[in-house]
């Protein structure tokens, strides 16, 4: 039986341990990773509408924090994600908007990246194991292709 939509984020709550992969530079050809570890914990906000968790990520530069907001929308049957860091602190980005299907979630938005317009994809996958895994690509073409530039793979705390 398919999870319905408002519960599609209960596997991520808890405490998690992370490890991250992402490109230095995005929709540049660039094919330098860097890898760092990081930590999150993920609680339930709005009677179980929503969830927000605190990540602290270990850049090699450098830790910050940020959260990560989503919300669903019974209404319309679709979540939407926010990303807000202490980098930027004022800067809450645009929301990917999407869902759950067939085990996998999907998430897309329009944004700018360097003055350039993109198509942003975030894509939830192993939801139904202990280690779930985000990635978030992006196209400068409208879609046609998509260039994955993070990962985070996720396992529980003990």
């Amino acid at each position: 039986m398919t999870q319905p939509q408002a519960a599609a984020f209960d596997f991520l709550l808890g405490k998690w341990n992370v490890r991250h992969r992402r490109l230095k530079e995005r929709l540049y050809g660039c094919e330098d990773w860097q890898e760092f570890s990081g930590q999150m914990h993920a609680q339930p906000i709005l009677g179980g509408q929503g969830n927000m968790d605190d990540n602290l990520l270990n850049l090699p530069d450098g830790p910050y924090r940020a959260i990560s907001l989503r919300t669903y929308d019974p209404e319309n049957d679709i979540w939407a994600i926010w990303w807000l860091d202490n980098r930027t602190p004022h800067n809450l980005d645009v929301p990917v908007k999407g869902w759950f299907e067939g085990g996998k979630g999907t998430f897309f938005a329009d944004d700018i990246l360097n003055g350039i317009p993109i198509k942003v994809r975030f894509q939830w996958t192993r939801i139904a194991t202990a280690t779930p895994r985000w990635e978030q690509a992006f196209s400068s073409d409208g879609g046609l292709t998509w260039e994955g530039n993070w990962t985070m793979d996720f396992s529980k705390q003990e």
